[in-house]
């Protein structure tokens, strides 16, 4: 009876410490009141995190604290206080936070996850590089083009037939990446590319050389292990995203033909026949350019950012954030914000359109994210995008025996990731 009485004991000082750490610091944003070791567990639906923290947003307001365990985490939503935090302050509110699903892999390397010093070498590191290799340059959207055409010929294939075009789009956006990397594009049954396209995939599923004598020095950063760490970061990062985007448009087209017909029109326009899409051409394609911007706010392909965390000790909105606090950004409820789009919920290319049916920008516009952590490839995506898009649909007329409905073509989350529904369609050749 004593050693159970001591174990009892034990058991209510460990719930009352837990408890008293959780509400030490009084001034953390507020949120919903969280048990003794589980914290707020209980208030995220099992598969449905975003779904959860959008709720939150409406109850508790743009700035909140869960807790998971006995560890607080700060979410921060919609506009005004995403750019507040991530733009206004980055410099505070720019380290990268904890990502347990990676971290054990990542250890705290390449451009996404590490932080300080490493951070800033590896990703000045990897632009220079890139860029020395043509990334951004009039070359590079040669090859850009080059792969278009091969997903055209790819396409053809099918003769008309449905199709799931995943693969197809997957491989040539690796293979992009690999034209710059590796010097040189592969065929897509090469089975080294095939090996390396199931190496990408399987990650989703579960989640020239600058060293010259800096391989005596103890501190550096550039070592073999860091190389592949930037090497990864950039695989992981053109590989799926641009397809996933794709996959969304196609989709959307298949329920609105209308929208793929004003495109096609501005595309023959425009460009016309004769000739592969240029990124100049953007600027006199007001409806494209606006109907793609569209696309990547819809379909919100990565709705919770990745964590932050705050450098140093901070007064936000009237709030103590201590320093080393997680942040969670919700980027969907930037994307989602009334006070910033008409219809929120809705495909609508008219948010990025004049009453002139001239394209104009957001703000609120941030599927890159913001701030110093800006996705380092936005440049590559947008250019993969409107060069693949535009070039598919001056090739081909889309369409489907299966008529969708509205809640089947907004995005489903998969992981961390808004998926398209698993779909085939027909690529018709004009």
């Amino acid at each position: 009876m004593l050693a159970l009485l001591i174990i009892l004991v034990s058991f209510c000082c460990c719930i009352f410490s837990t408890w008293y750490r959780m509400y030490r610091n009084r001034n953390l944003p507020p949120g919903p009141t969280p048990l003794p070791l589980i914290g707020n567990l209980l208030n995220i639906e099992r598969g449905a995190l975003v779904n959860s923290l959008m709720k939150l947003w409406k109850q508790f307001g743009p700035v909140y604290t869960l807790y998971f365990g006995s560890k607080p985490v700060i979410v921060i939503c919609g506009y005004e206080a995403f750019k507040e935090a991530l733009v206004d302050q980055n410099d505070v509110f720019g380290a990268r936070g904890e990502t347990p699903a990676l971290d054990s892999f990542t250890k705290g390397r390449g451009i996404v996850f590490s932080n300080g010093e490493r951070w800033k070498l590896m990703r000045t590191f990897t632009f220079k590089t890139l860029k020395d290799y043509g990334f951004g340059k009039k070359g590079f959207e040669g090859k850009m083009q080059e792969e278009a055409r091969c997903v055209v010929e790819e396409l053809r294939r099918s003769q008309g037939q449905p199709m799931n075009p995943t693969k197809c789009f997957t491989n040539a956006f690796v293979n992009l990446v690999c034209s710059v990397v590796f010097g040189e594009r592969f065929d897509y049954s090469d089975k080294r590319f095939t090996k390396l396209i199931s190496i990408v995939d399987e990650i989703f599923r579960t989640m020239s050389s600058t060293w010259g004598q800096e391989k005596n020095d103890p501190r550096t950063q550039f070592t073999m292990e860091s190389l592949l760490y930037a090497l990864h970061s950039v695989f992981m990062g053109a590989s799926d995203t641009v397809s996933t985007t794709l996959r969304h448009a196609l989709l959307i087209f298949l329920k609105y033909p209308e929208v793929e017909n004003k495109i096609r029109e501005e595309i023959d326009r425009v460009i016309g026949r004769d000739r592969l899409p240029e990124m100049d051409d953007r600027l006199n394609m007001p409806y494209t350019q606006a109907v793609m911007h569209e696309v990547q706010r819809f379909s919100d392909i990565a709705p919770l950012d990745l964590p932050h965390l705050v450098t140093k000790d901070v007064q936000f909105r009237g709030y103590f954030i201590p320093k080393g606090t997680d942040i969670y950004p919700l980027l969907c409820t930037v994307h989602r914000d009334p006070t910033q789009f008409a219809t929120p919920y809705k495909f609508n290319p008219n948010h990025f359109l004049d009453e002139n049916g001239q394209f104009k920008k957001n703000d609120a516009w941030m599927p890159f994210s913001a701030g110093k952590r800006i996705c380092p490839g936005e440049y590559m995506a947008r250019m993969e995008f409107f060069i693949t898009l535009t070039t598919i649909l001056q090739n081909f007329t889309l369409s489907s025996e299966k008529e969708f409905t509205e809640d089947e073509v907004a995005p489903k989350l998969t992981g961390f990731l808004n998926s398209p529904i698993q779909y085939e369609l027909c690529f018709i050749p004009r």
